[in-house]
């Protein structure tokens, strides 16, 4: 498929209960010529051996693939990053808490000059159904100060589900390490160095069984940095980071 449009990125860990049901949703919704990288930690993954050998869509591409970063959902989505071979790069999860029907949209976005689309729960037309309240709370607040405060003009500062171009995120060179923060570290990076940043509504719907990878304790600090690093001067230079 030599005319791919984007790459959605898909970090996984043991999603056999959901991988398949999930390709068959970006089927169902996802118009654009894309390849779709599964990325898991190592090959005993219950997530690769579930993927159907029969799934077949005539404008997806699946590829599978094993992270030699280190363990975690950022490193996942780092290599994710770096293995793709396209322009536009959108990061999902396999869980089905994300809604695909927005992809196409984002996709079209980054390709007219957006460096960063952000998929919001927060903004009108958004919604976010079940989840620990605890990390609703963090997150929409959190939103919300760097709204007013730091001047990010977007209502969800916080979710993973986005889409960038390949050039701005290899340009950032991403410092995280641990869980989801990279979205954060991404959003601050755009906003000081005066990148285009779009958002459109999306509703997020938490993830009906099995359990989230989501570490709050665990990552919280790291969110705290990349939190504090919104607040700095817009005078980053890309090309030197």
């Amino acid at each position: 498929m030599s005319n791919l449009r984007g790459s959605l990125i898909v970090p996984a860990q043991n999603e056999g209960e959901f991988i398949n049901t999930f390709l068959l949703r970006c089927a169902e919704c996802i118009k654009a010529p894309l390849e779709i990288l599964i990325v898991v930690d190592n090959e005993d993954d219950t997530t690769f051996s579930a993927i159907r050998n029969e799934f077949h869509s005539n404008n997806l591409l699946v590829r599978k693939l094993i992270n030699t970063y280190g363990n975690g959902p950022a490193n996942a989505i780092k290599f994710g990053i770096d293995s793709a071979q396209t322009p536009v790069l959108v990061v999902t999860m396999a869980d089905g808490s994300d809604d695909p029907n927005c992809i196409d949209n984002m996709v079209r976005l980054v390709e007219r000059g957006c460096a960063m689309v952000v998929a919001s729960r927060y903004m009108p037309g958004g919604q976010q159904i079940g989840g620990p309240k605890v990390k609703r709370f963090l997150s929409r607040n959190a939103s919300r100060i760097l709204r007013l405060f730091a001047g990010i003009r977007i209502n969800d500062a916080t979710n993973s589900f986005r889409a960038f171009s390949a050039e701005f995120a290899h340009k950032s060179e991403i410092k995280s390490r641990n869980g989801f923060e990279l979205g954060l570290e991404l959003t601050a990076k755009a906003k000081r160095s005066k990148q285009l940043i779009a958002e459109i509504p999306t509703v997020w719907i938490d993830r009906q069984s099995g359990n989230s990878k989501f570490r709050l304790i665990k990552w919280l600090p790291s969110y705290i940095k990349w939190f504090l690093y919104c607040f700095g001067p817009n005078n980053l230079n890309l090309n030197r980071e």
